[in-house]
């Protein structure tokens, strides 16, 4: 049966005594007692079963075998004294390939915009950023992180919040001048909606305010599941839209739209995450795209001002 191999604390040992010539030297530069360091060299040449150092009553010097096995054994231990430095400094350094996937509308308004500073202020960083609006799992797929919009299921992952959205009725200035402005949710029967399939409550709009829930099916002349095409419908006057407040703050703010029913939510609305693989450590290239991401949206949206202010 093959002998275990030597453990890093005997080669160290050893390399320390033969550099210091001296077991009672090698102990007071490695805070041991030199019955430690002894039994650990001769445990180390029983299992080599050849003798590394002659004692004798003034020194300890290396033999012929143990000359050999220092030159590698130092060389062995500077590659893994570096190796371990490298790998450590990705938990400080904010360095290399960082993978990172989110959904597309929202990335595509809401993160893309500051990759070219990102890039430009962490130049020892390459982002590989994928747009999905499907489930992604950052394990098994090898993201860094992955940015989801709503509430999370059960998961081993980590959740770090950057971001909190609500659901609000829209519509065009020119659409409501023509068909009127709803005042009551159940209202919406009487006016062309634009239908998003991607709302997990789809084909129906649970809308509540306070204690009061309210169940709507809408019904219009489009349906699709790109929430940016019937955004687009909505600023052209199509109709009204139920859209997260991300996607529309720019048009409300432009007054291209207008909140209809304020205080009236779905029932979905929910939190902004960062989701990263289980684990402690956080690499350093993944903490500064969080931070910059996060920083980025306190600094772009006010929802309630920017709304209020078309009302």
């Amino acid at each position: 049966m093959q002998e275990d191999p030597p453990s890093i604390e005997e080669l160290r040992t050893f390399i320390a005594v033969a550099d210091f010539g001296s077991f009672a030297e090698a102990a007071r530069h490695m805070g041991r007692d030199t019955s430690v360091l002894s039994r650990r060299i001769n445990a180390l040449e029983r299992r080599l079963g050849v003798r590394l150092l002659a004692r004798t009553t003034r020194a300890v010097v290396l033999t012929e075998a143990g000359e050999q096995y220092h030159r590698r054994v130092q060389t062995i231990l500077e590659e893994l004294e570096a190796a371990s430095r490298d790998v450590s400094d990705i938990a400080v350094t904010p360095r290399g390939l960082l993978r990172v996937s989110m959904p597309l509308a929202f990335g595509r308004r809401w993160i893309a915009p500051l990759l070219p500073g990102f890039a430009a202020d962490f130049p020892e960083i390459r982002v590989d950023v994928r747009f999905s609006d499907r489930h992604v799992d950052p394990v098994p797929e090898g993201f860094d992180l992955t940015l989801r919009v709503g509430q999370l299921a059960d998961s081993a992952c980590i959740a770090r919040r950057i971001g909190t959205y609500r659901t609000m009725l829209v519509a065009a200035p020119a659409y409501l001048a023509a068909r009127g402005v709803p005042e009551r949710p159940e209202d919406l029967g009487e006016h062309a909606c634009l239908c998003f399939t991607g709302h997990v409550t789809w084909p129906r709009w649970p809308l509540s305010k306070g204690g009061r829930r309210v169940m709507v099916e809408p019904k219009g002349p489009i349906i699709s599941d790109s929430a940016e095409i019937l955004v687009d419908a909505a600023v052209a006057g199509a109709g009204i839209i139920l859209a997260p407040d991300w996607h529309v703050i720019d048009h409300l703010r432009r007054g291209e739209l207008v909140e209809l029913l304020p205080g009236w939510s779905a029932a979905n609305d929910g939190p902004i995450n960062v989701i990263l693989p289980p684990g402690r450590i956080v690499p350093a290239k993944v903490r500064v795209f969080i931070d910059r991401a996060a920083e980025h949206l306190r600094e772009g949206w006010d929802w309630e001002r920017a709304a209020g202010s078309q009302g």
